[in-house]
């Protein structure tokens, strides 16, 4: 059994990626993945790796877990998501990004030993990231959000590599949230296994939503006349066609901070292009890049 975890980012996915696998279950089923239903196992596995207290489950838990949240007999793959896997919104800035990762994705894979546990993960910009994540603090101000958190020193290779340290044994997929809807498909193919899901029903709805409808009928028209070689030859069109068709009001996002200024915006952002770099250089880390 291959146990993969799709964790976020917050203010990525969205769940996009799961909508598109459950409407996709049986396909997916065929090939022996399941894709169970995620009010079936969120607070489960939640409340076990707590009751776990950093020891690894025994059979009998694993196997009642399993019970609990697999409905497809003789699977070997099992898709759960939940950006809230590594902690919930108001606890993610700690002075570090989701300080917590490390440990709960230990505690995360102790719940299924003897299965192969992967985890995937899409990053942001701490730029549009922070003011993202602030909306979904509910009443709490600017200054009580940030705690003092020093924002230029957030990275996530931080987080990643407390994630390699507590749980070397897990390889962890990692990919940009605003490459997304160049690397859409690879990234589907990445967290459901199925080498066909990049052409799954919904598989196109990310692009979709970032371009006119006239333009989506011509580029879907593209395609099917000069389908791709390659993943490579696919990015291209949909990059030409995002840049003839896309819809501002929808990629170009626009946050603020109380106090960020055009200066602090720009260092945030070449911090994280430099954090990208060494993440894809880290022992144990795939990164999808466009």
């Amino acid at each position: 059994m291959r146990v993969i975890y799709h964790l976020g980012a917050h203010c990525t996915d969205e769940e996009r990626l799961l909508r598109c696998l459950l409407a996709n279950r049986e396909a997916l089923a065929q090939a022996g993945i399941a894709v169970p239903a995620p009010a079936g196992y969120r607070t489960l596995l939640r409340d076990t790796a707590v009751g776990l207290k950093g020891m690894p489950a025994s059979l009998e838990t694993r196997g009642a877990v399993l019970s609990r949240i697999l409905d497809l007999p003789g699977a070997g793959r099992i898709v759960l998501s939940w950006d809230s896997f590594l902690s919930y919104p108001q606890w993610v800035l700690r002075g570090a990004l989701y300080p917590a990762a490390g440990e709960r994705v230990r505690a995360l894979a102790d719940i299924f030993p003897g299965c192969e546990v992967e985890a995937h993960l899409a990053i942001r910009n701490p730029a549009t990231f922070l003011p993202a994540l602030l909306r979904k603090q509910r009443g709490r101000s600017h200054a009580d959000f940030l705690e003092g958190s020093q924002i230029g020193a957030l990275r996530w290779s931080d987080t990643i590599r407390s994630i390699r340290l507590a749980a070397p044994e897990v390889p962890l997929t990692v990919w940009c949230d605003e490459d997304t809807p160049l690397i859409w498909p690879e990234v589907l193919v990445a967290v459901s296994g199925h080498p066909d899901a990049g052409r799954f029903e919904g598989a196109d709805d990310l692009v979709a939503s970032l371009m006119s409808p006239a333009g989506l009928k011509r580029m879907r028209a593209f395609l099917a006349e000069h389908p791709p070689q390659s993943a490579q030859q696919r990015r291209q069109a949909v990059s030409a066609f995002l840049e003839k068709f896309g819809l501002p009001e929808r990629i170009e996002m626009e946050f603020e901070m109380p106090g960020w200024t055009d200066e602090v915006i720009d260092t945030l952002t070449r911090g994280y292009d430099a954090d990208v770099a060494r993440i894809q250089s880290l022992p144990g880390v795939t990164f999808i890049a466009p």
